[in-house]
């Protein structure tokens, strides 16, 4: 069974500010979380509570799990520089 994947506001508009060929490739990514929220390469963050990363390109696309209600929450795509401050 397949989880939810949704987008805060704060990722929408990281969404909406990406070029057209990076955010393609940021959809192909955050398309497969609902498949599998915890893919090769992904990165448990540590100091951030439940939050994980994805790498691609230079971008991160930082999200949470919750497996009790099989939901996915993207809350920042950003530039690699940002998205750790």
């Amino acid at each position: 069974m397949p989880y939810i994947v949704e987008l805060n506001s704060a990722a929408q508009r990281d969404y909406s500010n990406l070029e057209h060929s990076t955010s393609t490739r940021v959809s192909e990514v955050v398309d497969t979380l609902a498949d599998n929220p915890r893919p090769p390469g992904c990165v448990k963050l540590t100091g951030k509570g439940r939050e994980y990363r994805v790498r691609v390109g230079a971008y991160r696309v930082i999200y949470t799990i919750d497996d009790r209600m099989r939901l996915v929450s993207v809350k920042r795509i950003q530039h690699r520089r940002e998205a750790y401050r």
